[in-house]
């Protein structure tokens, strides 16, 4: 798969939170809108992108899910940001939630499976 910008992991992970609570893991642009507070055609703007890298199944002006690939991309970048979280409190020892989220959502993007697992790796030795 090609290089996938940040936004667009920002939008499958939005569209798989929603997902868990709906019937077939449909959701409507106007409910990724609410979350993410922007317009619904900015919204409209990113399904076509993402529909185009084939991580979504969806046509204009109506519901969407994710697809397989769409699916694992959301959780990769979810599972990221969990282990950097849990990096960020039980070993560097930071408190401000605040500021570990932050950072969280911005390094998600950027680790592969390798560093996430090393990381994952170093959080259990350190909690043995």
């Amino acid at each position: 798969m090609t290089e996938i910008r940040e936004s667009y992991e920002d939008y499958l992970k939005v569209i798989y939170f929603i997902s868990k609570n709906k019937k077939g893991g449909w959701v409507s642009n106007l409910e990724i809108s609410k979350i993410l507070k922007v317009k619904p055609a900015s919204v409209s703007e990113m399904l076509y992108k993402l529909r185009e890298k084939d991580l979504i199944d969806w046509k204009p002006r109506k519901l969407l899910r994710l697809n397989s690939a769409g699916k694992d991309l959301a959780l990769k970048t979810i599972n990221n940001n969990l282990v950097l979280k849990e990096f960020f409190i039980n070993i560097l020892k930071i408190t401000d939630l605040d500021t570990i989220d932050k950072l969280c959502c911005k390094i998600e993007h950027h680790i592969n499976t390798d560093i996430s697992r090393a990381l994952r790796e170093l959080i259990t030795e350190v909690a043995d």
